[in-house]
């Protein structure tokens, strides 16, 4: 299934608290993945699909693999605006890429990407995306890609 040409890009906002920093007043470079795991979780809910919908229907999401790469770092009360877009669709995996900006100065804090596996809720084997919801990941991802299992 070939991406459509207009694709809407997706970016989540969210604030630095305190707990999110370590003893230097730096965001500790684990929250990244939380933030970016939270805009992954906001990109699905923007296509209709809450995690915990999808749980009740035996369907979850897991992180097979992660990288992640730091440029600069976010501190406390900083705005960051988070992208979660869809560069590989397959048939029971999705690869997001990732980015992680300061709201302020728009400058790259971290960046990554994330392969995530749909598994069945009873046993977590492998299953395909359905249908509708590959359809709503197909209209995220970043024109020209092509998507596998199709």
């Amino acid at each position: 299934m070939r991406a459509p040409n207009e694709v809407q890009p997706f970016s989540h906002r969210c604030r630095v608290y305190y707990e999110d920093t370590d003893a230097g007043g730096i965001v500790y470079y684990v929250n990244y993945l939380k933030f970016m795991e939270r805009a992954r979780t906001e990109r699905l809910r923007e296509l209709g699909y809450a995690q915990s919908t999808l749980a009740g229907e035996g369907l979850l999401f897991v992180v097979h693999s992660a990288e992640a790469r730091y440029h600069a770092p976010a501190r406390l009360d900083d705005e960051l605006v988070i992208s979660a877009d869809v560069i590989e669709l397959n048939r029971a995996s999705l690869r997001f890429r990732q980015q992680v900006r300061r709201a302020a100065d728009d400058v790259l804090l971290c960046e990554g990407q994330f392969l995530v596996a749909c598994v069945r809720a009873d046993n977590l084997k492998p299953r395909a995306i359905p249908d509708t919801l590959r359809h709503a990941f197909a209209g995220t991802q970043v024109p020209g890609l092509i998507a596998a299992g199709e």
